[in-house]
């Protein structure tokens, strides 16, 4: 693992640590730990395998292995614990080191995010006013009259398509994609009638013999809960606001939920664009459709395969991909 050391000191220099940056976040081998408290090494694991023991942070999220080269000159892999370990266990040691560490550290990430973010930023900004050049382009190029034939204009016209997907797709990996504005609204089918027409399309596939029975059998009342989360309301208003946000959580929390038996990618995926076909958002103004087979297939195994953490980057990609903001 690819680390940054920064070093801390505390304000009389008496105490000075090697501090790994990795994964926007601090981290500390327990030895570093008993220097920073003043603490015994029983003291310090005792209350790191309390930590745990109560579930308070979960080992896998929080414990990680750095190449660290001992006293004797050989490098072993030694197990590091983050800024929310440390913090954790300065509150019950009731150190004002650990006090003064931990507001050392965060003003170090918030500077070190900052920085990043305004990287990125300038980066991104760069790039995207190149594609959106090339975009313009392309579109003109499309009006020329040298280009008469149908084939050179379905490229052209592709190629400008493809353009703002490349756009989707920067913000995407530069973690700067955003909501867009949406349409207000959207309604979701009586849950009996959704499940219907999934039972339908499991007739279907049943004859087509690319089913069982199980096949969207519900599991408990996980697509009911999934339902009242989409209607639920904040302060009165609903907590999904537009077409987008409601179908993208729809696919997001079938997938990831897992409310049926088995066929929960393919079930969620049909309930999608279900929901789009009942709000009239299948196709762009344009005529185009708003995702094909191949995009849906696409769109469903990333949701699939996505960490948790990056739930709302999912979210918004899938919301772009649907706006019809810049297809009018």
């Amino acid at each position: 693992m690819s680390t940054e050391t920064l070093i801390y000191q505390s304000e009389d220099g008496a105490l000075q640590l090697p501090v790994a940056l990795e994964n926007e976040t601090v981290w500390l081998s327990q030895a570093q730990m008993v220097a920073l408290f003043g603490r015994d090494k029983s003291v310090i694991s005792r209350h790191i395998r309390n930590i745990f023991n109560d579930e308070e942070l979960l080992p896998a999220q929080v414990v990680a292995k750095f190449a660290t080269t001992a006293d004797d000159g050989k490098r072993y892999q030694v197990d590091y614990y983050n800024l929310d370990v440390i913090i954790s266990v300065g509150y019950r040691v009731k150190s004002q080191q650990g006090v003064k560490f931990r507001q050392w550290a965060t003003q170090t990430l918030k500077q070190h995010l900052l920085q990043g973010y305004t990287i990125n930023r300038q980066r991104f900004e760069q790039n995207a006013a190149e594609l959106e050049q090339a975009l313009s382009l392309i579109n003109k190029a499309i009006q020329t009259p040298s280009l008469t034939t149908q084939t050179g204009k379905g490229l052209v016209d592709i190629i400008s398509r493809y353009t703002q997907t490349f756009l989707w797709l920067q913000r995407y990996d530069e973690g700067l994609l955003t909501e867009p504005k949406g349409q207000t609204g959207g309604d979701l089918a009586d849950l009996g009638d959704a499940m219907q027409a999934l039972n339908e399309l499991k007739q279907q596939l049943i004859a087509r013999e690319e089913a069982t029975e199980l096949f969207a059998r519900l599991r408990s009342d996980g697509l009911s809960a999934i339902w009242g989360n989409l209607q639920q309301t904040v302060f009165g208003e609903p907590a999904y606001a537009t077409v987008e946000s409601k179908a993208a959580h729809l696919l997001y929390f079938v997938v990831k939920n897992h409310p049926f038996v088995d066929g929960n990618k393919r079930s969620g995926a049909f309930l999608f664009v279900d929901f789009l076909h009942r709000n009239g958002r299948l196709y762009h103004p344009t005529g185009e459709v708003v995702i094909n087979d191949n995009g849906l297939a696409a769109i469903t195994l990333l949701v699939a395969e996505s960490d948790p953490a990056h739930k709302e980057t999912i979210i918004r990609l899938i919301m772009n991909m649907l706006s019809q903001e810049k297809h009018a």
